[in-house]
């Protein structure tokens, strides 16, 4: 059969795709069997989630059409008909989200003694509390912005919330603007009358409350809370830059005030404020969203902060002891032994810091070398790679400057290690290094020994509790060697290494994977057993979804468990029908790369810091290494087996795209993410029961009766 699998219809458009996952995320919220505080926090989700794809999906799209650039993309759809296509989604999902916060979460919050209030609720003593708090606290940081012929609309600040007001004087009617201040609680707590309950007032709602306190003289026609996305997508020529630190610096302010490209208005907003407003903003009235309830309702995140309601939240977990090093005093004794495996958030990510911290103190230490994309506010491994170059050892970091929306971060750190004597990379020129590796060089009796951590997740003990990662530590030499020769090629000029067991982005990942599949292929063709299990975030990679459809079209089974962006279709008969899609979204952030393949009866499994994208394959710097000892090959399989059962937060995509419940009926009802949290804590509780076992294990009567001789000999 001959198939073209260029066809356009064969790909779902990667910016729908990505929709459709956020949709998910809001499903999540809209499901009743998930705790209270736990659908609040998947609403500030879905809303942070639309503000980076606005500022940097849309704007991208929109400068495209601004420069008339009509190219079709995979799925057969130019940059207008995505926005078209775009808008119309976003519109619904948006209306979908005020009506639950209206309908659904308020209610809900009121009758676990959470309440919000419009001034018009209060009572004396809160409206007292109030005025009071208004002239004391909001009055003195606002800075009301009147607008007419000789003070022009001002510039509005990216995703700032601002109060848009029409006001009057005697036949004149003039308009103004406030900035809600962010430096002031986006909630205000009021008394209660109940000491056993919590009430809040939105700020914004204080200073409309307020207004003509503010425009003494005037009277308040109308206001409104409104919000300006911009076009935040950084764009940097790298080739001419001199500097790449000082280019990236410049962009960073500029994003501030890049182009209008979503107006937010609360859903009531009069008439002739919003012609106003939507002109002063120069913005497309199908740019415009009417929002029901709040304005950014991603302040929630603060409320499902608030202490005390971890009744409403999934069940509390500590990670535990790596299952790994149970018993392991000496880190780089371990890793001696075997290879180390961990998974986040199940086990504690102190195992790495503590090896890097390990590493500064050792003096048989010599270098320490890592990338680093993402890391906390207080990075504990930043202090350790700093006191490691101020004892003396080599220490060479890279640090991701283009890491989008955290260059301020990577910037302050970068700056912080070179004080301390690191050698410091700013990226490469054209390239993000995106993969996740550390190299710590060690002499020892035997020689020189190279240590090395690889993982799937960011080098941040924050989101290390949040997402669902996975790493290695190992002494491998000759994956030892490999990321030697990584780090030089990143740090020095040099041609691309050869490498003996990791495959590099972009030079071979790509090619790597492919043969992979290809592989499978040829095994199903000579009738031996084919089967590819791969997880990541994202695919969207045409060239590996046409591999993908070949491996189905010619008998290999392949489960892809995608959580974010899927462009592949499943499902079509003769070409994907060997091939299923599943996304889980649960109380962790799915964020592992595990590809599977069966090579037959020799299974091989590989971890990557990279998704199946085109930015990832041709444009990162990507890592993807195997999985070589048999212990942990099974441990994988088994995590991904237990993904593929998962009934409670999987879904199936269809055919159409839509993504669907799975039907439990006659299945065991499995939710992946609590099934590893249990496993972790019952290897963690063997462990220490069986220490206790050991420490007070009875003694034998022969013992005792040998012990008893021998005393009374020395008595003797």
């Amino acid at each position: 059969m001959n198939v073209d699998l260029k066809d356009r219809q064969l790909y779902e458009n990667r910016e729908l795709s990505w929709l459709s996952f956020n949709r998910r995320v809001l499903e999540e919220a809209q499901n009743p069997e998930n705790p209270l505080f736990e659908r609040i926090k998947f609403l500030s989700i879905v809303s942070s989630n639309l503000d980076e794809f606005f500022m940097v999906r849309v704007a991208s799209l929109k400068e495209q059409v601004n420069v008339g650039y009509e190219k079709l993309d995979f799925s057969g759809m130019n940059a207008s008909e995505q926005l078209e296509a775009i808008t119309d989604y976003t519109h619904e999902m948006v209306e979908d989200r005020g009506n639950l916060y209206k309908r659904a979460i308020i209610p809900g919050l009121k009758k676990v003694g959470i309440h919000f209030l419009s001034p018009k609720e209060l009572n004396q003593d809160q409206s007292d509390y109030l005025d009071e708090y208004f002239e004391d606290f909001i009055y003195p940081v606002l800075t009301p912005m009147g607008v007419d012929a000789s003070r022009p609309f001002p510039l509005i600040l990216n995703k700032s919330l601002n109060v848009a007001v029409i006001l009057k004087k005697e036949d004149d009617e003039v308009f103004a603007t406030i900035q809600v201040p962010s430096v002031l609680p986006r909630f205000v707590t009021v008394p209660s009358e109940n000491p056993q309950e919590k009430s809040f007032v939105l700020l914004e709602d204080i200073i409309m409350n307020n207004i003509d306190k503010i425009f003494v003289g005037y009277h308040v026609k109308c206001s409104s809370a409104y919000r300006l996305t911009r076009n935040s997508d950084l764009s940097i020529d790298e080739e001419e830059a001199q500097d790449l630190l000082i280019e990236i610096e410049k962009s960073i302010k500029k994003r501030k005030w890049g182009e209008g490209i979503r107006l937010e208005v609360q859903s009531h907003i009069d008439a002739k404020l919003l012609k106003k407003l939507k002109k002063s903003v120069d913005i497309h009235s199908k740019d415009i969203y009417y929002i029901i309830g709040a304005v950014d309702l991603t302040f929630l995140m603060k409320l499902y902060s608030l202490k005390g309601y971890d009744h409403l939240k999934f069940r509390d977990f500590d990670p535990c002891e790596p299952k790994d090093l149970l018993g392991e005093t000496d880190l780089f004794e371990a890793i001696q032994k075997k290879d180390i495996f961990l998974s986040h958030p199940f086990e504690k990510f102190d195992a790495v810091v503590e090896l890097i911290t390990a590493a500064a103190k050792d003096e048989k230490v010599l270098a320490i070398k890592q990338t680093l994309y993402r890391v906390s506010g207080q990075s504990p491994i930043i202090k350790a790679l700093a006191a490691a170059a101020e004892a003396g050892k080599q220490v060479t970091v890279l640090v991701e400057l283009k890491a989008r929306f955290d260059e301020e971060n990577n910037i302050q750190w970068a700056k912080s290690l070179e004080k301390s004597g690191c050698h410091v990379i700013y990226g490469l020129v054209g390239l993000k290094t995106h993969s996740k590796v550390t190299l710590i060089v060690r002499s020892e009796a035997s020689g020189i020994r190279r240590y090395v951590h690889l993982g799937t997740g960011n080098y941040n003990d924050i989101t290390a509790r949040f997402y669902t990662d996975v790493g290695l530590f190992t002494c491998n030499e000759k994956m030892g060697a490999d990321v030697s020769s990584i780090f030089n090629a990143i740090s020095g000029y040099s041609d691309t290494p050869k490498l003996l067991k990791i495959a590099m982005a972009p030079t071979g990942l790509r090619e790597k994977f492919v043969a992979l599949i290809h592989r499978e292929i040829q095994h199903v063709l000579q009738g031996k057993k084919g089967k590819i299990i791969a997880k990541m975030n994202s695919l969207c990679d045409q060239e590996m979804i046409e591999e993908f459809y070949k491996a189905s079209m010619a008998g290999v089974e392949i489960e892809l468990i995608v959580r974010g962006v899927c462009s592949l279709i499943p499902g079509i008969e003769g070409i994907s029908h060997n091939i299923t899609v599943r996304s889980i979204i649960g109380k962790y952030l799915e964020h592992s790369r595990v590809y599977y393949f069966a090579n037959d009866e020799n299974e091989e499994i590989y971890l990557s810091s990279a998704d199946l994208m085109p930015r990832n394959l041709d444009r990162r710097v990507e890592l993807f290494f195997p999985i070589e000892d048999e212990h942990i090959k099974a441990r994988v399989k088994n995590m991904l087996e237990v993904q593929l059962m998962d009934v409670v937060k999987g879904k199936i995509k269809d055919r159409e795209c839509r993504y669907n419940r799975i039907d439990r009926r006659g299945k065991m009802v499995i939710n992946s993410q609590e099934y590893f949290e249990d496993e972790a804590l019952k290897s963690e509780n063997e462990y220490v029961t069986e220490v206790e076992r050991e420490i007070f294990r009875p003694v034998s009567a022969e013992i005792i009766e040998e012990s008893f001789s021998f005393s009374h000999k020395d008595n003797a």
